[in-house]
């Protein structure tokens, strides 16, 4: 643990991505298989499910450090981050045991489930165990706020010197690897080192997906991308992407963050399977990627991505859930056909084979739950009417176009060397509206400091003689560094009152907010929940009055949900 500790040390103190890379790979080469197991799962985003319920972790914590709760509460509001709060006001350790991160990790997993009684007396004997270092990074194992500036890229890259092999087969192979399930061993990060001698065609473990490859935005005019006949454009849903592994009589749905979430979606199983019992090839081995909908039959267009939500969210899918929620598979490329790799074939092969065994884009072959995206037409087209027709994206319930060169393999990543160029995704402009901030809490890690995590309000206006302000999103990204120190100490100025970590403000400040979806949410105040709102930019030039109203809010709804042009359906 205490070499883990001084690896998250180096890592939090470097900003160069070349210090982090040579830290981590010296890590990995003298670090034991089972330890190096884990800490490539943390570092490149795995989380272990709850292992100590918040409100027990806490209590313990302040009875350990001899404070009242309220004192403990008012520490933690100043630092801002819970596993730091913890290090710095517990007592020092009483021993010392050299234990493992492995070890330490076992210990950890055992506590899921436990009595209160059982974790508390867990975490004491653990406490006065690590010295201040491995007891913070203890802590932040506990929390899964393991954030160290360190992308999973940057792990990939890690591992691969380590192992003298190329990115992209580290790629595939730790696929899979950070799933909350997973339990890291000294076996299987052996496997992601292990010689390439050893690969084989297709993923390296039964139910494995390839890594996903991902598009650039395009922020620039199209016309250097030349003809529209050299490019395959399709909708850019706005859906779960995910991929199915098909193998004999077993499927598994992976998730673009590499969850398996196979057991959320029993009809689509049911689906896939039935379209593998009807050709023996398929038995054989397929990969599909694709993006996960909930569709609306009846109108036949996707609904709202806030009802897909309601799917991954409840524990338990009723048979009422499942009536109300329908979903679809939609597929848009091939990646593994009959136990065979075909990511190096030309895109236009892949989707011709697509098409062939699924559908052609307008209707499933197997079941109304699996199909083929719909091709936009591109022969005789020129860009200017292809952006006439992305702008009708969103009535439609798409977020504009998927731009991909016909003659593409499928890569790995995000990486320039990879997908410049490549594949695109021509999104529509955000939905933006002028709201006032009215509440602001403080940020974690290096910004525990600073109040970064806005939330906003609109006017509502139902009684223009006396309109109030109704909080509708929260927001924390899209300032610059100089902005939040700014906006930091108005915010100190300007508060009413506090109520624990969050400040209500006096309205002085508006900001535009970006955001992509819209829709209808009884469980917000406003009754509206917006999608990915971000910060456009401060509105210096507006004063509170001027922002914009909840009426504005609901006729962005009521525009959303008006279709302009019939979507073909890729399942009927």
């Amino acid at each position: 643990m205490r070499a883990f500790a001084a690896l998250y040390a180096e890592l939090d103190a470097s900003t160069a991505t070349s210090r982090k890379l040579e830290a981590l790979a010296h890590y990995l080469r003298h670090a034991s298989p089972a330890d190096a197991a884990w800490a490539v799962y943390v570092l490149a985003g795995g989380k272990p499910r709850q292992i100590v319920p918040t409100k027990v972790l806490r209590s313990t914590a302040a009875e350990v450090a001899s404070l009242p709760d309220w004192l403990f509460d008012a520490c933690y509001d100043t630092v801002g981050d819970l596993a730091e709060t913890i290090a710095r006001l517990l007592p020092d350790a009483t021993q010392h045991h050299e234990a493992s991160l492995a070890d330490w990790m076992a210990r950890l997993l055992a506590l899921r489930g436990g009595t209160p009684e059982t974790v508390h007396a867990a975490l004491r004997a653990a406490w006065s165990e690590l010295d201040a270092p491995s007891r913070f990074v203890f802590n932040k194992l506990i929390t899964g706020g393991l954030r160290v500036g360190v992308s999973k890229l940057t792990v990939i890259r890690a591992i691969a010197r380590v192992g003298g092999l190329e990115h992209p087969l580290v790629a595939q192979r730790l696929m899979g690897y950070t799933d909350a399930n997973a339990r890291p061993d000294a076996q299987s990060y052996l496997a992601l080192i292990a010689p390439l001698a050893a690969e084989h065609t297709g993923p390296s473990a039964a139910g494995q997906p390839y890594p996903f490859f991902l598009a650039h935005p395009l922020d620039e005019p199209t016309a250097h991308l030349g003809s529209p006949e050299a490019w395959q454009i399709e909708w850019k849903w706005d859906g779960i992407r995910a991929q199915v592994v098909l193998e004999a009589d077993r499927c598994w749905i992976w998730s673009r963050g590499e969850e398996l979430v196979t057991e959320r979606f029993p009809e689509l199983i049911h689906a896939a399977r039935n379209w593998v019992d009807q050709d023996p090839q398929r038995a054989q081995g397929v990969v599909l990627d694709g993006e996960i909908l909930a569709w609306d039959t009846a109108a036949d267009r996707p609904m709202p991505f806030a009802a897909l939500q309601r799917r991954l969210h409840r524990r338990q899918l009723t048979p009422r859930l499942l009536r109300e929620v329908p979903v679809v598979f939609v597929a848009y490329d091939l990646l593994q056909w009959s136990g065979r790799d075909w990511r190096e074939r030309p895109l236009a092969e892949r989707r011709a084979q697509l098409e062939r065994h699924v559908g052609q884009g307008t209707a499933a072959r197997s079941a109304d739950r699996l199909g083929v995206s719909p091709l936009i037409p591109t022969e005789g087209v020129s860009w200017e009417a292809l952006a006439e027709q992305r702008a009708a994206s969103r009535a439609l319930g798409v977020e504009g176009f998927m731009i991909k060169r016909r003659d593409s393999r499928y890569g790995v990543g995000r990486t320039r060397s990879d997908s410049g160029g490549m594949w695109w995704k021509w999104k529509v402009d955000p939905f933006s509206i002028d709201a006032v901030l009215i509440y602001a809490q403080r940020g974690h890690g290096r910004r525990a400091s600073l109040y970064t995590d806005y939330t906003f309000a609109v006017w509502d206006c139902t009684d223009p003689a006396a309109p109030v302000l109704v909080p509708f999103a929260k927001a924390y990204s899209g300032l610059t560094d100089e902005e939040i120190r700014r906006v930091d100490a108005i915010v100190r100025k300007t508060t009413i009152e506090s109520f624990g970590p969050v400040r209500s403000l006096t309205p002085t400040l508006v900001f535009e907010l970006g955001f992509e979806g819209i829709a209808e949410s009884p469980r917000h105040k406003s009754g509206i929940a917006v999608r990915f709102p971000r910060m456009l930019r401060w509105r210096t030039d507006k004063t509170p009055q001027q922002a914009d109203s909840l009426q504005t809010l609901r006729a962005l709804l009521v525009s959303f949900r008006q279709p302009l042009i019939p979507l073909t359906s890729p399942c009927n």
